[in-house]
C-alpha cells in the first residue's frame, strides 16, 4: 500500500508559494512514497519534481490541475500541457488521450472552481476518480457530498492536500494498492478503485493563510501583466 499525495501547488500555481524541493522535502519527512505536483494549468514544475523525486526517495507523478470551462480537474499521469478552456467532456478525453486519468476535485464546492455547478451527476460520474476528502475545506459537507455521490455511483475514491505551501502536503493522502511503486502501477490501481482515504483537515489558520498569500501573489501577478 503506497501514501501517495496528489494534489499539491508549486511557485508555479498563481497562487503557490513554495519550490519544487521544498515540496519534496516535505513529502519525504511525512513519509509518503509519491507525490504529485498540480499547478493551475502549468506543467513545468510537476516533470522537474518528477525528475528530482528519486533524490528525496520518491517517485514523482505528472500532472496539473486544468481548468476547464466546468471547473477544475486533476490530469495525473500526463506529460504535457492540457489547456484551459475545454468542456468537462473534452478535457476529460484529452487527459485519457495522454494516457492519464481524470480526478475532479472538490466537486461540490463552487467558491473553489468545482464542477459540479455547471455539469450533470451523469457528467460526474464519468470521471476516472473523484476527490473525497479535501483537507482544505473548512468545514465536512462538500468532503461528505463527494464520498457519498462517488459510492453511489461507483467511482474511485482520492484525497488530496490542496497544498498551496509546503507544510501542508501529505494533510490528505491516497493509500493507492498498486502492484508496484511506478505511477502505471498507481494509475491503474486508482483507476479500479483500490485506494483508501487518509485525511486530517487543514488548520482554519493555516488555510487562511494559504488563501491569503494566494490572493497576494494573484494580485501582484496581474499587476506585473498590465505593465508589460
Amino acid at each position: 500500500m503506497l501514501s501517495v499525495e496528489l494534489h499539491a501547488h508549486s511557485s508555479l500555481s498563481y497562487d503557490g508559494r513554495d519550490s519544487v524541493d521544498d515540496l519534496l522535502e516535505r513529502a519525504a519527512s511525512a513519509g509518503l512514497d509519491a507525490l504529485a505536483v498540480t499547478d493551475h494549468d502549468e506543467i513545468a514544475a510537476s516533470l522537474r519534481a518528477v525528475d528530482r523525486a528519486p533524490e528525496y526517495g520518491l517517485l514523482g507523478i505528472p500532472g496539473m490541475e486544468v481548468t476547464s470551462a466546468a471547473g477544475h480537474v486533476l490530469a495525473l499521469g500526463v506529460e504535457e500541457p492540457i489547456p484551459e478552456g475545454l468542456t468537462f467532456g473534452e478535457t476529460l478525453e484529452r487527459i485519457r488521450r495522454l494516457g492519464g486519468i481524470a480526478v475532479v476535485p472538490h466537486p461540490f464546492q463552487e467558491s473553489r472552481s468545482g464542477v459540479m455547478a455547471h455539469v450533470s451527476r451523469a457528467d460526474l460520474a464519468g470521471a476516472d476518480a473523484i476527490e473525497v476528502y479535501n483537507s482544505r475545506l473548512l468545514t465536512g459537507r462538500a468532503n461528505r457530498q463527494a464520498r457519498t455521490f462517488a459510492r453511489e455511483h461507483g467511482v474511485p475514491e482520492t484525497a488530496g492536500s490542496d497544498a498551496h505551501i509546503a507544510e501542508m502536503v501529505g494533510r490528505a493522502v491516497t493509500l493507492v494498492d498498486a502492484e508496484e511503486r511506478s505511477v502505471d502501477a498507481i494509475l491503474t490501481a486508482m483507476r479500479k478503485g483500490r485506494t483508501q482515504i487518509d485525511g486530517r483537515r487543514t488548520p482554519w489558520h493555516i488555510s487562511f493563510r494559504q488563501a491569503a498569500g494566494g490572493a497576494k501573489r494573484r494580485i501582484r501577478a496581474r499587476l506585473a501583466s498590465l505593465l508589460e
